[in-house]
């Protein structure tokens, strides 16, 4: 199999979110998904991008997308965020995802970051041990905090 992995372009972006569509119904949130291939297209490719993806194309198709984003930790400066990655099922245990994750990390070490931080379901086992054993550190003792859009309505209306 031959595969390559590069920066995804505006083009891409349809493909990359039938990706998100798949992994959302893999994680049991088939009806999450509210981004639009616009919405992609507008902020990644738009006059002030807010993420970088990349992705891994085999025979013209996207089968991999890593989608990643810069934040800012009190504590240790410049980190970039690792929002997906997602290799489609037909073609996990290939090498893919390693290579995405590979190439993450390299573009980590290139923009000269702290740190590299995602989340990780803890019923996705595989996911879980892939990252340990890459030397990743799982945190056992933080929790995952969103407000969503509803809450954040209510919370205007009611706080400022």
């Amino acid at each position: 199999m031959s595969y390559i992995i590069r920066k995804a372009t505006k083009a891409d972006m349809p493909q990359v979110l039938d990706l998100i569509q798949e992994l959302a119904e893999f994680e049991k949130e088939p009806d999450a998904v509210e981004v639009t291939v616009e919405d992609l297209e507008r902020e990644g490719f738009g006059d002030t991008p807010i993420f970088t993806c990349f992705v891994a194309e085999l025979d013209k198709h996207i089968v991999g997308i890593a989608l990643v984003y810069y934040r800012f930790s009190t504590w240790k400066g410049r980190t970039i965020h690792l929002e997906d990655l997602i290799v489609s099922e037909s073609h996990r245990g290939t090498g893919i995802g390693m290579a995405l994750y590979k190439k993450v990390m390299e573009y980590a070490k290139e923009k000269g970051v702290k740190r590299v931080e995602w989340n990780v379901l803890d019923w996705n086992t595989n996911a879980v041990a892939f990252y340990e054993n890459t030397g990743a550190h799982v945190l056992e003792d933080w929790r995952v905090v969103q407000m969503d859009e509803e809450g954040l309505a209510e919370f205007v209306t009611k706080y400022v």
